[in-house]
């Protein structure tokens, strides 16, 4: 198979026109073959999205692109059961499964598993497979060695792969919402104050030092991800899709560097220069690959 690139579901809090207009320019612009639609991380969040949930995905395949919703990470209350089973419920579209609720409503159907769940080892894809999983997204978390066993063993029971290979990392999720408790508030009356950080509220050291990103409920890396100069090690290894994790910089620029470097057209060091020239604040990172410290940017070596 052709190596696919991904855009993964819209993580931050972004007013709804904007929303909107960022998939509208992926479906214009952007070279992705499949794009991830769905609130992932705050059900609270999706009252401003659902409505535009058809509008968008009908653009979307209309310009070529496979659409996937994706359901919620994580299920605490009634509302939140109701609304994966909704999304698990529609007809015709592929969904991506991000919490155990929901393989619930999949089982049997053909279906796909997203990065928030834990697939760790070889019988967590055997589960996953006789449940009527065929693609999986693996955690970004995971080591370059795990990938390539996981990736074997994925192509044993038929199904495809992906990883993430750009943007902020999601860590942990937490019943409590950290950008609602920074602000002095609780979750309940948020008053949606995580719509003021698009890309997430910097989280620092007591000596000032940028430790990790504050996304509602969800802790993510402060720094980015990327894993263009493995690109080539993770194609050897059968991965068949790349995922990008929309940011507010200038993804169209993104997503063309990394056709690039998935088609070998460029030195992975040129494109990563040029795609940390888009975001300078925020420093790459690829140390879980390399089994070292997440935050870690290990330089690939030549000769």
């Amino acid at each position: 198979m052709k190596p696919q690139l991904t855009m993964g579901p819209i993580q931050f809090h972004w007013p709804a026109a904007q929303w909107k207009d960022f998939y509208l320019r992926v479906a214009d612009e952007e070279p992705v073959d499949t794009v991830y639609i769905g609130e992932v991380i705050c059900s609270k969040r999706a009252p401003f999205y659902e409505p535009l949930y058809a509008e968008v995905a009908e653009y979307l395949q209309k310009s070529g692109k496979r659409v996937v919703f994706s359901t919620l990470s994580e299920v605490m209350i009634k509302h939140d059961r109701k609304m994966v089973s909704s999304m698990t419920s529609l007809e015709d579209t592929p969904v991506e499964a991000n919490d155990t609720s929901a393989l619930y409503y999949l089982q049997g159907r053909p279906h796909m598993i997203g990065p928030f769940m834990n697939a760790y080892n070889e019988h967590t894809l055997s589960f996953l497979a006789a449940n009527g999983a065929q693609h999986i997204c693996f955690p970004p978390e995971l080591p370059g060695e795990a990938l390539a066993v996981l990736c074997e063993s994925a192509r044993q029971l038929g199904m495809t792969t992906e990883i993430q290979v750009y943007g902020r990392i999601p860590l942990a999720l937490s019943a409590r919402c950290y950008h609602a408790r920074a602000h002095g508030r609780v979750k309940d009356n948020c008053q949606f104050v995580c719509e003021q950080d698009p890309d997430g509220m910097a989280l620092t050291t007591l000596k000032g030092q940028p430790f990790l990103s504050v996304n509602g409920i969800a802790t993510m890396s402060h720094t980015c991800l990327n894993l263009a100069q493995e690109l080539d090690a993770l194609k050897a290894m059968g991965l068949t899709h790349f995922r990008l994790s929309p940011h507010s910089h200038d993804m169209v620029s993104v997503v063309k560097l990394f056709r690039t470097a998935l088609d070998g057209d460029k030195d992975p060091a040129a494109i990563s220069a040029e795609l940390h020239a888009l975001r300078p604040d925020i420093p790459f990172s690829n140390g879980f690959f390399h089994k070292a410290r997440g935050y870690e940017w290990i330089e690939r070596t030549t000769g």
